[in-house]
């Protein structure tokens, strides 16, 4: 059975690809930073079903904490195939001249630096140069890189925009050490927090509609699918690539 390590992964799409992943018969590792009753939930969901998860407390910035996460990984699961860099945080949700700075570095921290850091230990257990057999990594990224967030979560944008960059770099460096790197890029998604947020903010959920052409945001299984993809066989000439699952909103 395939591993796969999907970060940030307690909740909204994160949790969504682990279930598709499990039942599909992948083990899986739902890494997460402070939602342990969440995480726990969803490792017993997956177990209930017959699948095989772990599920391991690390702050992806940390890169002690990711190391003994990846240890783990090797012991309890075996060799990775597989590693989803999806724990990310909202900005400041303000215009660029009321920014927090205490929170935009804490902001890039996760979603640059901690996608970064995953991805190192992920590669020198996968390159054939460390001895691995290779693998697949999925950048998760968001249509605000491409549109910029404009007077809401342009620091937001700014940061998925460094990882559509480090995808193409990463696809390019580790291609002939047997290992595929894409991003994907989802639009406006109703997880949790999405939802959480157009109750208070209606008037978002209005804005976003008048954006998309497809007239709807995204359920988080319509993320999920497009991820399932980009990590199977099926996708096996698909590296330096990125899929935009945003009902058209920034899609060429």
């Amino acid at each position: 059975m395939p591993v796969l390590i999907v970060t940030g992964a307690s909740r909204g799409i994160g949790a969504e690809i682990c279930r598709r992943a499990a039942s599909q018969k992948w083990k899986v590792c739902v890494n997460y930073s402070q939602s342990t009753n969440e995480a726990e939930q969803l490792i017993s969901q997956i177990r209930n079903k017959d699948g095989k998860a772990i599920a391991i407390r690390a702050d992806v910035t940390n890169e002690h904490e990711v190391t003994k996460m990846f240890d783990r990984v090797d012991e309890e699961l075996g060799p990775i195939s597989a590693l989803i860099n999806n724990a990310g945080i909202n900005g400041c949700g303000t215009r660029i001249d009321d920014l927090s700075f205490d929170i935009v570095k804490r902001m890039f921290a996760v979603n640059v630096i901690g996608t970064f850091i995953c991805t190192k230990h992920a590669i020198r257990r996968m390159a054939k140069c460390h001895g691995g057999s290779g693998g697949v990594i999925v950048n998760i990224s968001s249509a605000a890189s491409k549109h910029g967030g404009p007077f809401t979560y342009t620091d937001y944008a700014a940061s998925k925009g460094a990882i559509d960059t480090f995808t193409v770099g990463l696809a390019k460096e580790q291609a002939s050490e047997g290992i595929r790197a894409n991003c994907l890029r989802p639009g406006a998604t109703m997880t949790e927090l999405s939802t959480e947020w157009a109750k208070r903010n209606p008037e978002w959920l209005d804005w976003v509609m008048q954006q998309v052409p497809m007239g709807r945001p995204a359920q988080v299984d319509e993320i999920a699918k497009a991820a399932m993809f980009l990590i199977s066989n099926q996708s096996s000439y698909v590296t330096g690539a990125t899929l935009d699952v945003c009902g058209g909103w920034v899609s060429p």
